[in-house]
């Protein structure tokens, strides 16, 4: 085959798979004390897993899962959101309250979400841990917060929010630091809520000729 031209081997029609596959890295922030889950060029996963589906929304689910991460079907979402990202994110956070879910953000997310039409008590603020108690951390030890979504900006200081992104690892919260992958994580979470997630054999999605 080596050599061969696309004709010569008769692979004239582009073949496109029936389903979705999504890799996922696997990282054990939760194994490194003190360590910030912000990615890094630095970092080494400890393995790869992937999801297939016919969907993307299953099959990024599937790869949460298969991560050894448990995505919440209810409960309260934390959002805080650089400027940058705030636009993208008036969106999403619509997408989860229209899931039935609540939304708590920091004050400057805050403020954006009910400046463009999101209002109380569907969106609540907490308070940063130099702003008094109770903050974010007090909530995320209590478990008042089901998924952890934050994008940090270009020019954060490198201690600054480290704190609270461990303690939602610590406390097996799921973390979100990008808006695409907020964005996918609402699409799973939609789709679970709305019809149940099926396993196959790998022999099902490539079937021997």
């Amino acid at each position: 085959m080596a050599g061969s031209t696309l004709d010569e081997l008769d692979f004239k029609t582009e073949i496109i798979p029936r389903h979705i596959a999504v890799k996922e890295a696997v990282l054990p922030f939760s194994k490194f004390q003190g360590a910030d889950i912000i990615l890094s060029p630095e970092m080494r996963s400890t393995g790869e897993v992937m999801g297939i589906d016919t969907s993307f929304g299953a099959a990024f689910y599937k790869a949460q899962i298969a991560a050894g991460l448990s995505l919440p079907t209810e409960g309260s979402i934390f959002m805080s959101a650089n400027d940058r990202d705030k636009p993208a994110c008036l969106n999403i956070a619509k997408d989860f309250l229209d899931m039935g879910y609540k939304i708590l953000a920091t004050r400057g997310t805050f403020s954006f979400l009910v400046k463009n039409g999101l209002n109380p008590p569907e969106v609540e603020m907490v308070l940063k841990v130099h702003e008094g108690r109770p903050h974010v951390i007090d909530s995320l030890k209590s478990h008042n917060i089901s998924l952890f979504i934050m994008t940090p900006a270009s020019d954060e200081h490198p201690s600054s929010g480290r704190e609270v992104r461990r303690t939602a690892v610590m406390n097996k919260i799921p973390v979100v630091t990008t808006v695409s992958g907020a964005r996918a994580t609402a699409q799973a979470l939609r789709l679970l809520k709305s019809q149940p997630v099926e396993v196959q054999a790998m022999q099902d999605y490539h079937p021997s000729s």
